[in-house]
């Protein structure tokens, strides 16, 4: 049946649709950027053109489906059903199906050279391992799967909200601009960097023992191992085989001591994790809150590459809204601009992240905020707030975006891993 009420120059159409194919359809038609009327008014124009009519579709439990059609679209396919013999239920079915086979999951665009991102601030309790998790996951998450994503709009709104003195989520009875989008698909590895095991920890695997092997052997030219025998895949039931980890020793304690004896330390990091990249679309490595040796080949893993785009790789930079944030970013920025002067690299600021913002801490949170944006490059990639669920999935040792895949925090990581892909 078709309704009076029209969108435009066309016309609302009420059926029905199984809901597998109702949910194959969503997703499909945002893998494609293009609104789902428009699939189904194509699909039913070739369904339209068929000479003959196709395979049926099973419809059993079909359930209201209603859509946006040209004018005159579904007369003319209400009289080809009852010509071929079928019901509208079927004819629509069979149109999305072949809509769906002309159309298939388009293919996770791979980086010609795998992707470093590292994540750092020599400034402890910043959540620089919370960001590199979140963002791992993200980038991580299902191609052919639609999950809530906070768009860019995120910033603007919260800064106007500091401005009233409202918290940015109170401003409007709604989630800001959240809308459902496919994941990206990608292969990622979680680099724990830190001696502290806090990445490695959070994600409930076991940090490696001290008697064993370790990236800061490889590292130091003693391996005892393959380091890939190393790596830990987290949750395949959420991410698939796509987000795996290599944990973190407790002698990374001393691996600055170790770096300083090592041939070209700069390249340690790089000649241990070089073996590994061709598994992966993109490298995370979580790094220890210091400015040491162990910083300076952190962020020569980091530089760009001969042949890699601007952006693609590159440090990431997670702050807080008040003042030793500040600070640490100075320190931080001297340390890399003197590495890459020395050594003639080009490291790419790929932008900041604030992280466990809260407006309601008052002018301080808020003009610190400013304070960040204001700096334009880099420029502010994420925003993220401070709330309970970070901290529930980090007490139960469980990624967040499979903890709490719908919270704010999780929407806003998304946001992020958009923002630098």
């Amino acid at each position: 049946m078709s309704s009076p009420a029209t969108s435009g120059d066309r016309e609302k159409v009420v059926s029905k649709l199984p809901g597998w194919l109702r949910q194959n359809l969503k997703v499909r038609a945002a893998q494609y950027g293009i609104e789902i009327q428009q699939a189904v008014e194509q699909g039913i124009s070739d369904w339209c053109r068929l000479a003959s009519t196709p395979e049926g579709v099973d419809t059993a439990g079909a359930d209201s489906f209603s859509t946006f059609l040209p004018q005159g679209q579904w007369d003319e396919f209400r009289r080809l059903a009852n010509e071929r013999g079928v019901s509208l239920t079927q004819g629509l079915a069979q149109s999305v199906r072949l809509w769906l086979d002309i159309n298939p999951s388009p293919e996770v665009e791979r980086p010609a050279i795998t992707r470093r991102l590292i994540v750092c601030n020599q400034k402890g309790g910043v959540g620089k391992t919370a960001i590199t998790a979140g963002l791992g996951e993200a980038l991580a998450e299902d191609s052919d799967q639609l999950y809530p994503v906070r768009v860019a709009k995120q910033l603007r709104d919260a800064l106007r909200a500091a401005d009233d003195g409202q918290d940015a989520d109170e401003r409007d009875g709604d989630p800001l601009d959240v809308e459902n989008l496919p994941g990206l698909g990608l292969r990622i590895l979680l680099v724990d960097f830190d001696p502290q095991c806090h990445l490695t920890n959070q994600l409930g695997a076991a940090p490696l023992p001290m008697d064993g092997d370790s990236l800061t052997n490889h590292m130091g030219g003693t391996p005892k191992g393959d380091l890939r025998d190393l790596i830990v895949p987290i949750e395949p039931e959420s991410f698939g085989d796509r987000l795996h980890l290599l944990p973190a020793c407790n002698d990374a304690f001393l691996l600055d001591v170790r770096l300083s004896s090592v041939r070209a330390r700069e390249a340690a990091l790089e000649r241990a994790l070089a073996p590994l990249e061709g598994a992966y679309d993109v490298i995370i490595v979580d790094c220890p809150p210091s400015l040491g040796l162990s910083m300076d080949a952190a962020a020569y893993y980091g530089r760009r590459r001969d042949g890699e785009e601007p952006g693609k790789s590159g440090t990431l930079i997670v702050v807080q809204a008040e003042d030793s944030s500040a600070d640490a970013y100075d320190l931080l920025t001297s340390q890399i601009d003197d590495l890459c002067g020395d050594l003639g690299l080009v490291l790419d600021y790929l932008g900041l992240v604030v992280n466990l913002y809260d407006a309601r801490r008052g002018y301080i949170a808020t003009s610190s905020l400013q304070g960040w944006v204001d700096i334009k490059d880099p420029r502010v990639v994420g925003l993220i707030g401070d709330l309970k669920e970070q901290k529930e999935a980090v007490r139960v040792k469980r990624p967040l975006l499979s903890y709490a895949p719908r919270c704010q925090q999780a929407v806003s990581m998304r946001a992020l891993a958009r923002e630098i892909s």
